[in-house]
Parts: structure tokens; C-alpha cells; sequence
């Protein structure tokens, strides 16, 4: 059976894609094959081999479409304006190159047309097993170069995403309340009373606790920043690249490296690891550009990011993802905010 390609995948579209990235007018793609082709929870992924009709040094003999899944968890409008907005205003080489990025109001079809990497890149290890230690360091350099390259930037809010109101902000904690008494009424008595009790007083502090980002340094975070969201070069050098942005906004920097760590990992190897991958982290936060951020402030931004994680799995688990990926980030989010005192910040 001939399989059935997306819209986005005809050559006459991958052509005028090509053309729009300044491939030459004369090359033409006059055929398309599918390498590889896999659904993730909001998306279809799929490599394309190309075939033109004379040689192109400058074209792609591949590119990875990544497409609607509609009949699962909806997404993609994110990450179709992060590469129309974002990656173009950005110095190549922390983000795949984007050949094509469409969104369709009235269906919600997406599409992005991507550089493949998969000779030259790979994903450190397979979910849920973390990177080696030399990894996880190149990592968050990666991020604090993203981090430092949007530091405070006067495009934040006006031209490059959004600033939201106290209207919003309202809107959002009512719905988070919301969320959480669906969460406590699933989970039932699998949720100890301490930890309701600590819920409570996190989504009564909620408010307060949001000054501290709507005060301080801001930037553009990732928003799914784990280790697997990271192509890692496979010849062991710096390229790294940074994808699946479907959660990017302005926020605060060091939010990403909660997720990444204290979301995702357990006491042991955050504990043996954390503060020298913090250190890393401002180290290339400063080596980049960035000024008046001392450690002892990325210190304290980072505990309140961890408390701030406490949404994740609430969010989560009520935005219908499996307990397979929430239940184990509420618990390692529990015990990384009672490792590093986060408590006290609600007092």
C-alpha cells in the first residue's frame, strides 16, 4: 500500500519552501520518500528524503515535517510562531533550521519544515534515563547561551511574545485552583494530607510568589526544557540544539533548570550534581553577555522556581497526559522542595 503523505510533504510544497530559504530557483524536488515516520503525544514526525531534478549543493537531501496529531493532545501554534518570531530574530545554531512553519486558524493544522540532524545528532539516552554528568554540563550551557541571548530584551512583550495583564493572571490562579481540586479529587487519598496542606498554602502564596518573576530579570524560557529535548552532537562537539518549543514564553531563566532537574530527576543525582551544573550555568550566563546577576541570586531564583514546579504535575495530569508522566514528577517535585527549604518561601 502507497503511503499517504501530508499536504506539506507534496514536492511542489517542500520546492517553494526551499525557494522562500533561498535554495535557487531552478531546483526543483521532484520526488519524496519517507525514512522514518512516528507520533509523539501532540505531534506526527516524519523524515523526508528528498530527490531533485539536477544537483543543489544548497539543498537538503532531508528534512524531518513535523505535523498535526490532532487526535491526540492539540498543540503547535507555540512553536509555529516560535520559528517565525523567535528563531529568525536568533544567531544560527541553538535551534534546527526551519525551512517552513504554518498554522491554519480554522483547523488548527500546523506544520514544520525542519533541518534534519539525524547524521549528525542524536538525543543523549532514551526517556527516562538521565545523561552522563559531561552531558547534563553541556546542556544547561546550551540553555544559559539561549537564556543569555534574550536577557532583558527590549523585544520581550512588544514584538517577541507576550506580556500578560493582572486580568490574565487572575484568570489563570482561578483556573489553577480549579485544576487543583480536579487533581485532589483523582488522586483521593493517594495524596497525603500534608501534601494538600502544602498545596493550599502554595496556591494562597501563588499570587505573591508571581511578583518575584514579574520583577526581576526575564527572558525567553523553553518551557519543556528536559534532557531529551536536546540534540547533542554525535562527534562530541559544542553544536547542540535546543528543540520542541511548543511551551516557549517570557519568564525567568532558571525555571527551565528546575524542570529539567529538580522535575525530572531523583535526590541522588540532583543532589551530587546540581549546584556544580548551577555554577556552569551563571558561569555561561556571564561568559555570554549577561551583568548584575551574582550566584547567590541565581541561588534564590532557583528555589523559588522549584516551589513555582509545584504546577507542573497539576497541570499536567488535568490536561489529560498519562500518570505515567505526571505521577513521578510529583513526587520528585515534592522531595526536591523539601531538600532545598522551599517551604520557607511561603511563609
Amino acid at each position: 500500500m502507497t503511503q499517504q503523505l501530508p499536504a506539506a510533504a507534496d514536492p511542489t510544497a517542500i520546492t517553494q519552501a526551499l525557494h522562500g530559504a533561498g535554495v535557487p530557483s531552478s531546483v526543483h524536488v521532484v520526488d519524496v520518500t519517507v525514512g522514518s515516520d512516528r507520533p509523539t503525544l501532540v505531534s506526527r514526525i516524519m523524515r523526508l528524503r528528498l530527490r531533485y531534478n539536477n544537483a543543489a549543493p544548497d539543498a537538503p537531501a532531508s528534512l524531518i515535517l513535523k505535523t498535526s496529531q490532532l487526535e491526540r493532545i492539540p498543540g503547535g501554534r507555540k512553536e509555529v510562531e516560535f520559528y517565525r518570531k523567535v528563531a529568525v530574530a536568533m544567531a544560527p545554531g541553538l535551534v534546527p533550521r526551519c525551512y517552513a512553519a504554518e498554522w491554519d486558524d480554522a483547523s488548527e493544522d500546523w506544520h514544520l519544515l525542519l533541518e534534519d540532524l539525524t547524521e549528525t545528532h542524536a538525543v543523549a539516552t532514551g526517556l527516562p534515563l538521565p545523561p552522563a554528568e559531561a552531558q547534563c554540563a553541556r546542556i544547561v550551557e546550551t540553555l544559559a547561551r539561549f537564556h543569555a541571548a534574550w536577557w532583558n530584551d527590549a523585544r520581550l512583550g512588544n514584538t517577541i511574545g507576550t506580556r500578560h495583564d493582572s486580568g490574565y493572571i487572575a484568570r489563570v490562579h482561578a483556573e489553577l485552583r480549579d485544576r487543583f481540586a480536579r487533581f485532589a479529587d483523582r488522586l483521593g487519598d493517594t495524596l497525603s494530607g500534608q501534601r494538600r496542606v502544602l498545596y493550599e498554602q502554595f496556591l494562597d502564596a501563588w499570587l505573591r510568589l508571581l511578583q518575584r518573576y514579574r520583577q526581576g530579570n526575564r527572558t525567553l524560557q523553553h518551557g519543556d526544557a528536559h534532557c531529551w529535548n536536546v540534540f547533542l552532537p554525535r562527534d562530541g562537539g559544542a553544536d547542540l540544539r535546543l528543540f520542541d518549543f511548543d511551551g516557549w514564553r517570557i519568564g525567568f531563566a532558571v525555571s527551565d533548570l528546575a524542570y529539567m532537574m529538580a522535575l525530572h530527576w531523583y535526590p541522588d543525582r540532583r543532589q551530587r550534581l546540581e549546584r556544580a551544573l548551577l555554577d556552569r550555568y551563571h558561569d555561561t550566563l556571564l561568559r555570554h553577555g549577561v551583568r548584575d546577576y551574582d550566584r547567590q541570586a541565581l541561588s534564590d531564583d532557583y528555589r523559588w522556581a522549584v516551589l513555582m514546579q509545584l504546577v507542573t504535575p497539576v497541570w499536567q495530569a488535568t490536561s489529560g497526559l498519562p500518570p505515567l508522566i505526571w505521577w513521578h514528577h510529583l513526587e520528585r517535585i515534592m522531595l526536591a522542595v523539601d531538600d532545598l527549604g522551599c517551604r520557607d518561601l511561603l511563609a
